[in-house]
C-alpha cells in the first residue's frame, strides 16, 4: 500500500501520470498480448494453406489419364479415364448412358448391374479400362429398336417393378440368369437374383415376369 508521497512520485512517470498515456499503453499491452496469442495459429492456417492442393488439382493431370477403347451395346467408344475411374461412371458420366444406376457403389444392391461377355457384373466394382475387348451390354441395349426384350416385357406385363431405380439391374441379371439356366423354380430364382435388391419388395411379381419370359422364349 503506498502513501502520498509514493503517488506523487509515480505521476512524475508518462505511464501513470497522463490519462492519455496510459490508455495507449493499456492498448498498446493487448495488441502484444492478442498478437501472441493468435500467433501460432496464424502460422498454422499458413502453413495448411500452403500444403493444401488447390481444388482443380483433385482430378488427375491430363497426362496420367489412360486411352481405352469400349464396345457398349455395339458401338466402339473412345475414352481418355482417369485410371481410378470405375465402368459405371464411364457409362453415366462420361457416355451418359444412365440406365445404369447408381445405388449403394459398393456392389450390394445389384443397381448398377450390366452384362460384360454375357455375364452379370456390379459395374461400379470393376474398372472401366479393365474392360477393353469386351461386349458391354447395358440396359439401353438390349432392345432391338422399339422392340423390347422379352424380359424387359415380361416385366411391364408382370409390373415387375414400382419406383423402377432398380429395374435395369434386375432385368440385366434375369436376361444373364435365364441363359445361365437357373430359372427352374421359384427358389431357384430367388437364389441367383439375390445380389438385386429391390427396397420396394416386388419380389413375386419378379419371380413371375421371369418364368414368363422363360416360358416365351421356348414356345
Amino acid at each position: 500500500m503506498t502513501d502520498g508521497s509514493d503517488r506523487g512520485r509515480l505521476d512524475h512517470l508518462p505511464i501513470f501520470g497522463d490519462p492519455e498515456t496510459r490508455r495507449a499503453f493499456l492498448k498498446q499491452i493487448a495488441a502484444t498480448g492478442a498478437a501472441v496469442a493468435i500467433g501460432p495459429t496464424l502460422r498454422s492456417i499458413r502453413a495448411l494453406d500452403a500444403a493444401e492442393p488447390s481444388s482443380t488439382s483433385t482430378n488427375a493431370p491430363a497426362n496420367d489419364f489412360i486411352h481405352v477403347n469400349l464396345k457398349i451395346n455395339g458401338k466402339e467408344h473412345a475414352l481418355d479415364v482417369d485410371p481410378r475411374t470405375t465402368l459405371l461412371d464411364a457409362l453415366r458420366e462420361r457416355l451418359h448412358l444412365t440406365g445404369s444406376k447408381k445405388g449403394c457403389d459398393h456392389g450390394q444392391c445389384g443397381a448398377c448391374t450390366v452384362l460384360i461377355n454375357g455375364r452379370r457384373v456390379n459395374s461400379c466394382l470393376t474398372l472401366a479400362l479393365m474392360h477393353e475387348g469386351d461386349e458391354i451390354t447395358t440396359i439401353e441395349g438390349l432392345a432391338n429398336g422399339d422392340k423390347l426384350h422379352p424380359v424387359q416385357s415380361a416385366f411391364i406385363e408382370h409390373d415387375g417393378f414400382q419406383c423402377g431405380y432398380c429395374t435395369p439391374g434386375q432385368i440385366c441379371s434375369a436376361v444373364a440368369l435365364l441363359k445361365e439356366n437357373h430359372a427352374n423354380s421359384d427358389d431357384e430364382i430367388r437364389e441367383f437374383m439375390s445380389g438385386n435388391i429391390c427396397r420396394c419388395g416386388a419380389y413375386p411379381n419378379i419371380i413371375a415376369a421371369i418364368k414368363d419370359a422363360k416360358g416365351k422364349a421356348r414356345a
